[in-house]
């Protein structure tokens, strides 16, 4: 049993003590402690991803290393590579705004950088850790994992190097659709450590940087090397992304039976590729690449070896290739072509329901279309236009064109989506070409924004402002009132005509206008109500009630009923990923709320929202945002209108939670 997982980790950061050195610690690794740990940064990043057909949010935690004096970070893709907020805490506890340079899934590494002017002393020098040479490391030598496991303060553990070799058996960690093991061979070590060290710097006794922690196999650490972190990090400063080619084939290790004493084996080769063109066959054995002999590939871990030197080629550049074919010597010449990412980022189109990306090369050949020229839906919320369509629109299908438009990309999906929904008010029926399992459909999708349907008003019925319960046999008995028939008052609410009259909890009402309320049995409760609902409003009624051993006449005038829930004002903002309503009456009774109390009632929270992540919960009431009163759905759409016109971020809310309140700050990335 082994588990092959990133080590980030969703957690709440505690505070630790910073290390510091006793005489007894080991001269050699105090001095590689020192030459890395101010350098380790703890990272706190908010990342998206596409699900139910919106861009799901989510918190999580990391760890990496300054690698320059100006402030690039290196840690993991799976850490970072999504982020769109990202914050930084150093190893003095400062927290830092970081932005994301560059990401790699393949290799699962990102590059983030702080703006040196956020320091306490912006001319302060950062501390930074420098690269040693990963192929140096043998089985033995002593490494220290550096990190904030499970979202801690930083810490260190030592262990020793396992293997230099080290990948997953049964296949590959992917990433986004990247197999990271096609070209990742971990440094496994046995150094301590836990989800949260992801990102975080594998040293060795020197003080350098040999590994970046990424993954947990068994009771093992995997770590990138770090001479192929250094240079993929190159690229990303350079450029934001790597770049790779490729040759459309597929190598594997040599059979048991092959008698080659070189090379590896060619398991598949894609019709039309560069490969192909070049004549390369399955069964073929290649020894050499651009003048680099190929060792005999006995064992899945030699792959990444020869995978790296085709995709590190550079891109167009023509490939030299040695081998043999059925025991006779070959060669071959091909032209490397731009390595496609396996997925597209995908986006939401809110006025669809779904999340969507584009359809690479690849993948359409997979399906055994001619070309990409379609836009795969990712995933679809439930309710949403493309949901609702008959027939319905489902993750996997590729978008062909919208109202006789054609859509080869998502660019032209959402710019032909904006051009139809400009200035409409409510959802818009389109014609919509799709294909499901490689069968042509039309289907009619409604886009646009949803309509806020308008709530029609209930008749208004008199309404006497308590609520009752039914005097049953037995109470009646235990009261000392045998045989009686009426209600008592559970409860009175406050401000309402009944509290003005006098009427209390507790009391007994017997007779309406001098006649007995017939009830004596629980599944009578609704009698008093309908008793008082057959009268008009502003009518003034005559009530007999027992309070204690008194008898007491009182006269009360009757109301207008309040305003149902199903009557209120209600809004979901859709970006920040709430809905609300005003406040009722029943509100104000349930929660005791004063007479003068003003706000709205969250109602739902999405979960994985912008909302949800700031800490905002079903059932809170809110008072103000950005210092204005929300005392009404009218105002909170408003003030909401105007944030989103400006974009501000973070976004102070003010709140009641129970008998408490407290501020919260929504921080969307617009």
């Amino acid at each position: 049993m082994f588990s092959l997982k990133p080590l980030a980790f969703a957690s709440a950061a505690i505070a630790l003590a910073p290390l510091h050195s006793h005489a007894e610690a080991d001269p050699q690794i105090e001095a590689a402690v020192h030459a890395v740990y101010p350098a380790l940064v703890r990272i706190h990043v908010v990342s998206e991803e596409g699900g139910a057909g919106r861009m799901q949010k989510q918190r999580s935690s990391g760890s990496g290393t300054i690698i320059s004096p100006d402030g690039y970070i290196l840690t993991n893709h799976h850490v970072a590579g999504r982020a769109t907020r990202i914050m930084v805490r150093l190893a003095d506890r400062q927290e830092l705004r970081a932005t994301l340079i560059g990401t790699d899934a393949l290799s699962d590494l990102a590059v983030l950088k702080i703006d040196k002017n956020d320091l306490r002393d912006p001319k302060a020098a950062l501390p930074v850790a420098k690269f040693g040479d990963s192929a140096s490391l043998e089985v033995g030598d002593v490494v220290l994992a550096m990190g904030s496991p499970a979202g801690l303060s930083q810490s260190v553990t030592k262990g020793i190097v396992a293997n230099t070799e080290m990948i997953a058996p049964g296949g590959s960690m992917k990433l986004d659709g990247e197999a990271v093991g096609e070209i990742v061979r971990w440094i496994g070590h046995d150094a301590v450590i836990f989800p949260g060290n992801s990102g975080g710097p594998l040293v060795n006794l020197k003080g350098e940087i040999i590994g970046v922690n990424e993954v947990g196999i068994g009771s093992l650490g995997g770590a990138i090397p770090s001479n192929l972190a250094q240079k993929v990090t190159q690229d990303l400063i350079a450029h934001g992304s790597v770049k790779r080619s490729w040759l459309g084939l597929t190598a594997q290790p040599l059979l048991k039976t092959s008698k080659a004493t070189a090379g590896i084996l060619v398991g598949g080769v894609l019709e039309g590729s560069p490969a192909d063109k070049a004549g390369i066959k399955a069964g073929d054995l290649i020894t050499s690449c651009n003048g680099t002999a190929i060792a005999a590939s006995r064992a899945p871990e030699d792959l990444p070896v020869f995978n790296r030197i085709l995709l590190e080629a550079s891109i167009g550049s023509e490939i030299s290739l040695e081998g043999t074919r059925d025991g006779k010597p070959m060669k071959w010449k091909s032209v490397s072509e731009e390595r496609e990412p396996a997925e597209p980022r995908e986006k939401e189109l809110l006025s669809w329901g779904i999340t969507a990306r584009d359809l690479t090369k690849l993948t359409a050949r997979e399906m055994l279309r001619d070309d990409n020229k379609a836009v795969v839906v990712q995933s679809v919320r439930p309710g949403g236009g493309a949901a609702a369509a008959k027939p319905s629109i489902v993750p996997g299908d590729l978008i062909l064109a919208v109202a006789d438009k054609p859509t080869p990309t998502l660019a032209e999906l959402i710019r032909v989506t904006e051009e139809i929904t400009k200035g409409k008010t409510e959802p818009f029926p389109v014609l919509v070409s799709y294909e499901h399992d490689g069968r042509s459909y039309l289907t009619v999708v409604k886009i646009g924004p949803d309509t806020e349907s308008d709530k029609p008003g209930l008749a208004k019925k008199a309404w006497i402002g308590l609520d009752t319960q039914v005097i049953s046999s037995d109470l009646a008995e235990a009261l000392g009132i045998p045989g009686a028939k009426g209600v008592r008052i559970t409860q009175v609410h406050p401000g309402a005509n009944a509290d003005k009259a006098g009427l209390k909890n507790g009391d007994l009402l017997l007779k309406l206008d001098g006649t007995v309320i017939p009830t004596s049995r629980p599944e009578d409760s609704d009698v008093f109500s309908s008793l008082i609902r057959q009268y008009k409003i502003g009518t003034e009624i005559t009530l007999t009630v027992r309070r204690g051993k008194e008898d007491l006449t009182l006269k009360v005038p009757l109301e207008a009923s309040p305003e149902g829930i199903s009557e209120l004002a209600t809004h979901e903002s859709k970006t920040l990923e709430f809905n609300s309503r005003d406040i009722g009456q029943a509100d104000r009774v349930e929660q005791k709320l004063a007479d003068g109390f003003k706000g709205i009632l969250v109602t739902n929270v999405t979960a994985s929202g912008w909302a949800a992540l700031g800490g905002l919960s079903a059932g809170d009431l809110i008072i103000s945002l950005d210092g204005k009163p929300t005392d009404s759905i009218e105002a909170l759409k408003s003030i909401l209108d105007e944030v989103e016109k400006n974009r501000r971020t973070p976004i102070a809310l003010f709140i009641r939670r129970g008998i408490s309140t407290r501020y919260i700050e929504l921080e969307p990335t617009w």
